[in-house]
């Protein structure tokens, strides 16, 4: 009885291998369509039905689980939240400037950046705090966050929160938690849902401590609390 493969092959690849299969060269080039079709079928037919792969117990180990906290943020001050009519507003720029990032990506990627410009190695956390938030830091140009994959937006996203977790919220601070927030792709990878609770919750810590509803700070600190929300990290949000 054929196998499914055999079965599919001719049908997919509607060539005739022939019977004498040793004139079929694997090592070379094909010279022509139909002789590539040979060498694919050919190569088929040499493959096993069931591969059983290596798979090393070890490394399996790492980072297997994504553990996200259920914990919730501080109660703000009476007086201190926003209304649900502004939150709603802020959610909806924030979508319109997601839209405009996906849109134009491509575009922005590829300009070119000044020469005083070094983006800092994937691995390099100190390195990327400088460049953010140094004393000669870049503001999160389009030309600059547009570059960045998903797998290092969420990195640098990281590397910022956990200077935050010990630190004053400062205005570029804020900027580049906004514009990594924005980069970040839906759906979300695992542990970004771990990444934004932790920056709501430590923003909630903070507007608990301010003493003052005219602190400059309060209205970026609500700002990043209410983007839990648009993450679906609902249990997060302000309540009206």
């Amino acid at each position: 009885m054929k196998s499914d493969v055999e079965e599919l092959m001719p049908r997919l690849l509607p060539v005739e291998l022939g019977q004498d299969t040793e004139h079929v060269d694997l090592s070379g080039p094909p010279r022509n369509p139909q002789e590539y079709l040979r060498q694919v079928r050919l190569e088929a037919s040499m493959c096993p039905e069931v591969v059983v792969a290596q798979i090393d117990p070890k490394k399996l180990k790492k980072k297997q689980t994504v553990h996200v906290s259920v914990a919730g943020c501080h109660a703000p001050p009476v007086g201190f939240s926003p209304s649900l009519h502004w939150q709603q507003q802020q959610v909806s720029n924030f979508s319109d400037v997601r839209r405009s990032i996906t849109k134009n990506r491509k575009h922005w990627s590829s300009q070119t950046l000044d020469n005083n410009v070094r983006m800092p190695n994937l691995t390099d956390e100190e390195g990327w705090k400088k460049f953010c938030l140094g004393e000669v830091g870049f503001p999160p140009f389009l030309t600059i966050v547009c570059r960045l994959n998903q797998s290092t937006a969420l990195m640098v996203l990281d590397v910022l929160i956990s200077w935050f977790e010990e630190h004053e919220l400062v205005p570029q601070l804020g900027c580049w938690l906004y514009a990594l927030l924005a980069c970040l792709e839906k759906p979300l990878l695992p542990e970004a849902h771990s990444s934004i609770r932790q920056l709501a919750r430590r923003c909630a810590q903070l507007r608990s401590t301010l003493e003052s509803q005219d602190d400059d700070r309060l209205a970026h600190l609500n700002l990043l609390i209410c983007l839990a929300a648009y993450f679906e990290q609902n249990d997060l949000a302000d309540q009206e």
